[in-house]
């Protein structure tokens, strides 16, 4: 897909209004996905937050406990400014690294992080073998990754309205209030034309994976995937 090629740009342009339209769009529901994601996460020391974006995944694990310190890293600045003014607000500046860097290449040695977490950034990967590759290298032995992101729902009337929801009222929403004319058409295509349910699973595997196990959420809307070193 030619707009993964310049994916840092494409959030950088729609940054302002990402977390506004990401809340408003799923009525809070994407809020209670993170809960449900960092519910599955063992406390911590160290956690590499991989497509921190706006860094409502980390502000989770904080809140929660499950993090002592986290790491993130991101290919759009612009994403990441709002996420560290989020951070200091919360006093938690200290306890957050946000660092430019591309998740199929990332500047850390192996197993760095006590565990690794994304979400709804995996289907941005160029190639997403060589990302979570990357995950597991520098994740410590017995580590956990902790994965949300967008599925297909199996039931027909509710895949039916996730179409029409996708296709046409997102984009005409986004395109609207962000003032991009391409940035939710290709959420739109990122989600259709990415793997979920055992297929990730199975890419999870080949990356060399254990005790993997996923669990759908709002009728599969998103599903949340955990696996160990």
């Amino acid at each position: 897909m030619e707009e993964k090629q310049h994916i840092g740009q494409l959030f950088d342009r729609i940054a302002g209004t990402y977390d506004g339209l990401n809340h408003g769009l799923s009525l809070n529901t994407d809020r209670r996905w993170r809960k449900k994601a960092v519910a599955q996460m063992r406390p911590v020391e160290h956690v590499l937050d991989v497509a921190i974006g706006t860094a409502d995944l980390t502000i989770e694990m904080l809140k929660r406990g499950k993090a002592q310190r986290v790491t993130g890293i991101d290919l759009s600045d612009q994403m990441m400014a709002y996420g560290k003014l989020k951070v200091e607000s919360l006093k938690w500046k200290e306890r957050v690294e946000f660092i430019h860097a591309n998740a199929q290449h990332m500047p850390f040695a192996d197993n760095t992080f006590d565990a690794v977490t994304c979400a709804y950034g995996c289907r941005n990967f160029q190639n997403l073998d060589e990302g979570l590759r990357e995950m597991y290298r520098v994740l410590k032995p017995r580590g956990q990754v902790t994965i949300l992101e967008f599925s297909y729902p199996k039931n027909r009337l509710i895949r039916w309205v996730y179409d029409l929801y996708f296709s046409k009222i997102l984009p005409w929403v986004g395109r609207i209030v962000s003032k991009d004319k391409t940035a939710y058409t290709y959420l739109n295509k990122s989600v259709k034309s990415f793997c979920w349910g055992e297929a990730f699973v199975q890419h999870l595997h080949d990356a060399g994976f254990k005790e993997e196990h996923f669990i759908p959420l709002s009728f599969g809307i998103t599903t949340i995937y955990t696996a160990y070193k």
